[in-house]
């Protein structure tokens, strides 16, 4: 993997990490799947109208949309708003990888190598350490949650590596335009269409802050580098990246919230890293740059 390809994954784990910050802001000014839907109607609107459809299968663009955007952040938005830290969520989440990694071994026969699975291991075992601090002031719901939340984020990695090279921002705004609908609608069923006004009347420029970076920073620049990473290279070499996301997401968590990091987590944070390190500096020959 170049360099610079490196730097971008790294510029997308800085993002994400960040963003489990402003999704718990959101989910704590707006009901919280309408502000999963809000998201991405401005992740889709006005893009689609300059944006040509990608060359892909619709089914794709709209199973990444509905993988992406309806189910992942459906399921973390409500774990988020029902008592996930910031900085545990970003923690758990990260189990996409692994998710990643067995379903493109399952739909896409592809195989991780022995150092993939290893670094794979040193990972989750840091995820561990820092979750088991973690896990004890955490409701059994919310936790499930999040694994949803990940493996509906793993199944999106795979339907991208599906698509193959086609144009990222296309294949990440047009799929956006399928989560909205859905994501409306059940605000609607669940959280009731009194609230759903009522958040939408009080809607203030703080509120239209917040869905401005979830949709454009988080939404379209970050899936949009990741996208084109993935039609790029192996889905087994890419996602491990966002096993640093615990990280920025801890940090972010402690600066802007207030939530707290132990010396175990840091340590845990450190075999992380180890972990990332042996999978993608040792997970597999070096390839020939794309350009």
């Amino acid at each position: 993997m170049p360099v610079r390809h490196i730097l971008l994954a790294l510029l997308v784990v800085a993002i994400w990490g960040f963003n489990f910050v402003i999704i718990k802001l959101s989910v704590e000014a707006l009901p919280p799947i309408l502000a999963a839907g809000l998201r991405f109607v401005a992740a889709a609107l006005p893009a689609v109208f300059f944006i040509r459809p990608p060359k892909a299968p619709w089914w794709l663009v709209v199973g990444f949309g509905l993988s992406l955007g309806f189910a992942l952040y459906g399921f973390l938005n409500l774990a988020l708003a029902w008592g996930m830290s910031a900085g545990l969520s970003s923690l758990v989440l990260q189990t996409q990888a692994f998710f990643t990694m067995a379903l493109a071994f399952m739909l896409l026969g592809e195989r991780p190598s022995r150092f993939q699975v290893v670094g794979a291991l040193v990972a989750f075992a840091g995820i561990g350490v820092i979750a088991i601090e973690r896990l004890a002031a955490t409701a059994l719901l919310p936790l499930g949650m999040t694994l949803m939340a990940a493996l509906s984020w793993g199944l999106a990695n795979v339907l991208t590596k599906m698509a193959g090279r086609v144009n990222a921002l296309a294949f990440t705004v047009w799929g956006s335009l399928a989560a909205p609908v859905p994501l409306i609608a059940l605000s609607l069923l669940v959280e009731g269409p009194d609230v759903v006004l009522d958040a939408l009347a009080g809607f203030g420029w703080r509120d239209a802050g917040l869905i401005a970076f979830l949709a454009y920073p988080a939404t379209l620049l970050g899936g949009g580098i990741w996208s084109w990473l993935l039609g790029r290279h192996p889905a087994s070499t890419v996602a491990p990246f966002t096993l640093l996301v615990p990280i920025t997401g801890l940090l972010s968590g402690y600066l802007v919230l207030g939530e707290t990091i132990t010396p175990i987590e840091i340590g845990g944070a450190v075999l992380v890293i180890s972990g990332l390190l042996v999978t993608v500096w040792r997970g597999r020959p070096a390839e020939p740059a794309i350009h």
